[in-house]
C-alpha cells in the first residue's frame, strides 16, 4: 500500500476505497450536499474513474480526499476536496492539495470550482480567482 506518514495522518495515493466510506466521508464533510451521493453507481464511477485521488486517513478513519481529473502536465482539475467537518482546521485540506500537486509535472496547474460556503478558503492557500470559467450543466445542450 502506498501510504506515507505525516503528522499524525496517514496520506495515501490509492483509489480502490470503500464506496461506502467515501459516501460517508462525503456526508461528514458537507461535499454530500453537492455530489450524487445516492447514486451509488455515479459515485463508484467518479472514484474509480478519477486518476489521481489522495485521501487522508486519522487510523482506520478516512478523513479526507482530494479528487482529481488530469493529464499530469498542463492541467489537473481538483475536482473534490472534502474533509471531515471534525478534522478541519487542522491542515488536512491544505496537504491534501500539496500532495495533489506534488503528483503533478510542474507545468500543470490545479484547477477547481469552489463551493459557495469554501469559496474563502482557497485564496487563503495560494488559488487565484479566475473570472472565465463556464459550465454546461448535464442534460443541457448546446443551443
Amino acid at each position: 500500500m502506498n501510504r506515507s506518514k505525516t503528522k499524525n495522518l496517514w496520506i495515501s495515493f490509492i483509489n480502490d476505497l470503500n464506496l461506502d466510506d467515501v459516501i460517508e466521508l462525503y456526508k461528514a464533510s458537507t461535499l454530500g450536499e453537492r455530489r450524487p451521493i445516492d447514486n451509488r453507481t455515479c459515485m463508484a464511477g467518479m472514484l474509480q474513474n478519477a486518476n489521481l485521488v489522495v485521501t487522508a486517513w486519522d487510523g482506520d478513519l478516512m478523513v479526507g480526499i482530494s479528487r482529481t481529473i488530469t493529464d499530469f502536465h498542463y492541467c489537473a482539475y481538483l475536482s473534490d476536496l472534502a474533509v471531515r467537518a471534525s478534522h478541519q482546521q487542522k491542515g488536512i485540506g491544505k496537504e491534501l492539495i500539496k500532495r495533489t500537486q506534488a503528483q503533478l509535472e510542474p507545468t500543470a496547474s490545479l484547477i477547481l470550482l469552489a463551493a459557495p460556503a469554501a469559496a474563502e478558503y482557497y485564496p487563503h492557500v495560494g488559488f487565484e480567482n479566475h473570472p472565465s470559467a463556464w459550465i454546461l450543466r448535464s442534460g443541457q445542450e448546446i443551443t
